[in-house]
């Protein structure tokens, strides 16, 4: 396995336009170095008789039917009622994307 060096922690950080110091690399390099041993180790292991097991509570989830309930539906009035603005049914909001790049 390579060594995570404070280089490639910065370069990474770059490319993701994460701003990080000197130190800050030295520290996170030294985490993902440790980080990336732990995997190996684990990747080491016998595992051929292990039965593959998604949890281990015992828990099951349990899932209700998948039907409207129009008990509990708003109409169309209702939803817009408290509504600053709105047009033809629909609310209507500010424009929040710009055409800058």
């Amino acid at each position: 396995m390579e060594k995570i060096d404070k280089k490639l922690t910065k370069d990474v950080a770059n490319l993701a336009n994460i701003p990080i110091s000197d130190q800050e690399a030295e520290n996170l390099a030294n985490a993902f170095s440790e980080t990336l041993e732990v995997i190996d180790q684990l990747q080491s292991l016998d595992v051929g008789e292990t039965e593959p097991s998604h949890q281990v509570t015992g828990l099951t989830n349990i899932w209700r039917e998948d039907k409207v309930i129009e008990e509990q539906m708003f109409t169309q009035e209702q939803a817009l009622a408290n509504a600053p603005r709105k047009h033809n049914g629909y609310f209507v909001v500010d424009r929040i994307i710009s055409k800058q790049e």
